[in-house]
C-alpha cells in the first residue's frame, strides 16, 4: 500500500489534491482512499490531506503517521510543522519550491534520505502564471508523477478534468504537464550530478 501525506495551508486546495491523487489512483484500477485532518478550519491555518493507494480494498481509516510520499504545498511549513515525521527511509519528498533542500535548510534531510527522490518545484509560481491564483495542488500532482512513476500523467490529468471544467481544468493540466517536465529535468540533472 502507498501511503500519501500533503501538508499545506487552508486555501491552498490541500483536501482537493488528495482528492485528485484518490481518483488518478482508482483511473488506473486501484483501490484509494482520499480524507483530511483539520485543526482550526481558517485560511492559513495548516492542514493535512492523506491519500491511499492500493492494489488491493483499503481497510484502514486512521491518519498516515509513516507516509511512503511528503508533498509540501507550503514551505512556511518545513521549519513550523514536523512534516517529515515517519517518513520511510525509501520515500519521496516533493516541495513546492524554487529552493533547494540546502537553501531551505534541509541539509541533514538530504543526507538522511534518498536524494534522487527529494525534488522542488515551484508550483505556486506555475499556477500564478497559468491560473492567475495560488494553487499550486494540482501543479504539484504533476511532479508527483514524474518523481515518483508511481501514477501517470494522464491519469492526473484525468482526475483534474474530472474536478474541475472548462479554462480552469486546462490551465491545471498545462500547470502539471509543466510540473511534470520540470520536475523529470531535475531528476536528469540530480542523476549527473
Amino acid at each position: 500500500m502507498l501511503q500519501i501525506r500533503i501538508h499545506g495551508r487552508g486555501g491552498q486546495g490541500v483536501v482537493t489534491a488528495a482528492e485528485m491523487l484518490s481518483s488518478a489512483a482508482f483511473e488506473q484500477g486501484q483501490h484509494a482512499q482520499a480524507f483530511p485532518s483539520f485543526g482550526s478550519e481558517r485560511t492559513g491555518a495548516p492542514v493535512v490531506a492523506f491519500c491511499r493507494m492500493n492494489d488491493q480494498e483499503i481497510r484502514l481509516r486512521e491518519p498516515i503517521l509513516a507516509p511512503d510520499v511528503l508533498i509540501v504545498q507550503d514551505p512556511t511549513l518545513l521549519h513550523q510543522v514536523d512534516v517529515f515525521q515517519g517518513l520511510k527511509p525509501d520515500g519521496y519528498v516533493l516541495i513546492n519550491t524554487r529552493r533547494s533542500f540546502d537553501e531551505l535548510g534541509l541539509a541533514e534531510i538530504s543526507q538522511r534520505f534518498r536524494h534522487e527522490r527529494l525534488i522542488t518545484v515551484p508550483a505556486t509560481e506555475i499556477a500564478m502564471r497559468l491560473l492567475g491564483r495560488p494553487l499550486p495542488n494540482a501543479v504539484l500532482l504533476g511532479g508527483f508523477a514524474a518523481l515518483s512513476g508511481l501514477i501517470t500523467l494522464e491519469a492526473v490529468e484525468h482526475a483534474i478534468r474530472h474536478k474541475f471544467k472548462g479554462k480552469v481544468a486546462q490551465a491545471n493540466v498545462e500547470g502539471a504537464n509543466e510540473a511534470y517536465a520540470y520536475v523529470q529535468k531535475e531528476m536528469k540533472e540530480l542523476a549527473h550530478a
